[in-house]
């Protein structure tokens, strides 16, 4: 009869620690990555997708009534202040009392801004931006007071960095 020599009992010996490890290891980092994963969930930057694929033809009829009055806008924001200032060219009959100017954040919903311009001019606005704006962004300009297929918008997308013009033309 051969023996072998087992060396000792099983918790004595290497590898079975070794793998013991490995499997021990791989659950805690599991749970780890669960956790992250559970409180840094994603935002969605549009979550009412339904709503948004039946708005469509809307904001298509918002785009074409800018192209029809020859509808640009040419804006810029100071760097310290957060002050913009914007001139709105076209052919409209009577210029809005107010704008809105939505900047849009194409992967982060809370760094998503609106801003309400006030006409200070013939064809100028200014309005005030709540904290400070850098980054690609997509812009949205339209006339509060005629939401819906009544209105008009001017949209484009850029890339906010300081000391820049940015412009809407109509499409």
């Amino acid at each position: 009869m051969l023996e072998e020599d087992q060396g000792g009992p099983w918790y004595k010996q290497i590898w079975a620690w070794f793998i013991i490890g490995i499997l021990v290891l791989s659950v805690v980092l599991g749970i780890g990555l669960l956790i992250v994963a559970m409180s840094n969930q994603d935002s969605m930057v549009r979550d009412n997708y339904y709503k948004e694929g039946r708005a469509i033809n809307m904001h298509l009829g918002r785009d074409q009534l800018a192209r029809k009055y020859s509808l640009n806008a040419t804006f810029e924001i100071d760097d310290l202040t957060g002050e913009i200032r914007l001139e709105l060219d076209g052919d409209l009959d009577v210029l809005p009392g107010q704008l809105r100017l939505d900047f849009i954040s194409p992967s982060h919903a809370e760094r998503d801004q609106s801003v309400t311009l006030g006409r200070v001019g013939r064809e100028q606005y200014a309005g005030q931006l709540e904290s400070g704006i850098t980054g690609r962004y997509y812009l949205d300009l339209s006339d509060p007071q005629q939401p819906g297929d009544e209105g008009w918008r001017l949209t484009d997308e850029a890339q906010i960095a300081p000391g820049q013009q940015y412009q809407l033309t109509h499409r």
